[in-house]
């Protein structure tokens, strides 16, 4: 079996790479050669741990295997830190373990790839102005595969903490080279074409009233049942897309609606279906609202290209 660390993942595949990889694994998702299994929940010894086991089949490219993502919050006290991802790749013709690629990167490449083929596809090609939602780690991941999408001059960091919104603001002047400031919601909002949010929110970050015509929300938070970011008069009134809609029904940001309500499952377009042709944005002035709650196809896609690349650089170890 083959082994890729977390250094070589974290070397061996860009953003760009990143995002054809899964765009082109949503292709062939929307063409029915793709499937996503049940997601499985656990947690460990304590009792502020969890686990999640998501799997699946991409049928058409022949891969198959599963990822643990983690949460142990005591790892901050070790030095660690709290969330690790794990994947696991089997070979397709017998089902033995192929490679174990560690994932932690790859997770938030493969997060942000996700939300920049939806922006690519639902966004108005116009867009130049980011709002950003959330000031952390996975954020980061977030501007730079926009920046592969649209070319963004500018961005409006939203944070609880204005310094942390700040000190974001100017990692991003300082090392991308746009406009960035800190922002509050309706301000970042109003001058927005795209917004993305990236934060463990349980409750809406906004008024629904505060997107205006044209504009594209993004929103990757929600992956667990109870987990909100947006309005739900916003979703209620948006054209709505997901990576995978039964999903964003149930763990995803438009549960709360659903519970509600407010949308039937039958509102929500697949992205993949927009790649076959689906219609996606069919106007300048429409909202639309993509919910990435995150699918093992997703990992599946950038394990394999990473371990393609290591292999071909003599990175892969052999265990």
């Amino acid at each position: 079996m083959k082994f890729v660390s977390e250094d070589v993942a974290g070397r061996v595949v860009s953003m760009g790479e990143a995002i054809a990889a899964v765009e082109a694994m949503f292709m062939e998702y929307g063409r029915g050669l793709a499937e996503v299994f049940p997601v499985a929940q656990g947690r460990g010894p304590e009792a502020d741990t969890s686990f999640s086991v998501k799997s699946g089949l991409i049928a058409g490219s022949r891969k198959v295997g599963l990822k643990v993502g983690s949460y142990w919050p005591g790892n901050r006290a070790r030095g660690l830190a709290a969330h690790a991802s794990t994947t696991l790749l089997l070979d397709p013709d017998t089902g033995y373990p192929e490679a174990l690629v560690a994932a932690s990167h790859l997770t938030c490449l493969r997060t942000a790839a996700s939300d920049a083929v939806a922006v690519k596809h639902l966004s108005r090609p116009d867009s130049r102005t980011l709002a950003v939602f959330g000031a952390g780690h996975q954020a980061w991941f977030e501007v730079l595969a926009m920046r592969e999408v649209r070319a963004i001059e500018r961005v409006f960091v939203v944070n609880r903490s204005g310094q942390a919104a700040e000190d974001f603001a100017q990692r991003i002047r300082e090392e991308l080279g746009l406009e960035a400031a800190s922002a509050s919601a309706r301000d970042a909002l109003a001058r927005a074409d795209v917004a993305v949010t990236v934060t463990a929110s349980r409750g809406p970050l906004f008024e629904a009233a505060w997107v205006h015509p044209g504009t594209h929300v993004s929103a990757m938070g929600a992956d667990q049942p109870g987990k909100q970011e947006l309005d739900t008069a916003l979703v209620a009134q948006a054209a709505l897309f997901a990576d995978v809609p039964a999903q964003s029904v149930s763990i995803g940001e438009y549960e709360a609606a659903f519970k509600a309500g407010l949308i039937t499952e039958d509102r929500i377009t697949s992205i993949g279906a927009v790649l076959n042709g689906a219609p996606g944005r069919v106007s300048g002035e429409q909202v639309t609202v993509y919910d990435s709650s995150g699918m093992a196809l997703q990992d599946l896609a950038v394990a394999t290209l990473a371990l393609r690349k290591a292999e071909e650089l003599g990175l892969a170890r052999t265990v």
